[in-house]
């Protein structure tokens, strides 16, 4: 039997090839989002983290914030994952990650610092062991986020059980215990990178995790407007928060 090494290694290689296959789309439309809320639900209740709900839904008051992007991760016209990307500045603090620990984040934030929040992660329960990749495919966004927006921390607000993965492929480490989070039934940690001095060292042993600059602008560029504070204005959030992304 293989060891969960051995796996872990075999499902990286593969989801190189996966890369090919995958379409990010970014959720735009009411249908787009509507679609991603029922499969929140049906990966949460699947795990036993909600309750039942006639709406067969699950969506929270950060999914339509300036600084959140909500993916779909589509492979042949299907979606099988989603995870939200917020980003907090000094001018940003809202995510569900700021809300839960705030007393943590909050101070960094007064410091100037740039943190990619990625939560909502879930997999379609049905379709998921198709792909075991499909972890590393769909936590890609987080880190080309981290690198658009010159991020100086990466976070993964996480159960327990799943806080070996990112500390084995990102090099997160536990910075806060479980606690629970308004509306899931299991106790979340949190998580963190120093994404300036372990970059590198992800991309050396994850070469799935790189990305190119026009990938990460038609992922984070594309609603730029949209996303500006007020219908009024011409320069985007993150240029007002003098965030400067790579080129």
């Amino acid at each position: 039997m293989a060891s969960a090494a051995e796996a872990s290694t075999s499902a990286l290689g593969r989801s190189l090839d996966l890369l090919d296959q995958v379409d990010y789309r970014l959720a735009q439309t009411p249908e787009e989002k509507e679609e991603i809320y029922h499969l929140r639900y049906r990966a949460y209740l699947r795990e036993g983290a909600v309750t039942e709900s006639a709406d067969q839904r699950v969506s929270d008051q950060y999914d339509d914030l300036p600084n959140s992007w909500t993916f779909g991760v589509y492979l042949q016209g299907e979606l099988y994952s989603s995870v939200r990307i917020s980003v907090l500045t000094s001018e940003w603090r809202l995510s569900c990650s700021a809300e839960a620990f705030g007393e943590i984040l909050y101070p960094r934030l007064d410091r100037g610092e740039v943190i990619v929040d990625p939560a909502r992660f879930v997999a379609d329960p049905d379709k998921a062991g198709r792909f075991p990749e499909l972890p590393y495919v769909t936590l890609r966004l987080a880190y080309m986020a981290c690198e658009y927006f010159n991020a100086d921390l990466g976070l993964a607000i996480v159960r327990a059980e799943h806080q070996a993965f990112y500390r084995r492929v990102f090099l997160h480490e536990s910075i806060a215990e479980p606690r629970f989070f308004p509306g899931l039934l299991k106790p979340v940690g949190l998580m963190a990178a120093d994404f300036p001095a372990l970059r590198e060292k992800v991309f050396e042993r994850y070469p799935m995790m790189r990305s190119t600059a026009f990938e990460r602008r038609m992922l984070f560029e594309r609603s730029g407007e949209r996303r500006s504070p007020s219908p009024s204005a011409t320069v985007s959030t993150f240029e007002r928060a003098s965030i400067v992304p790579r080129s």
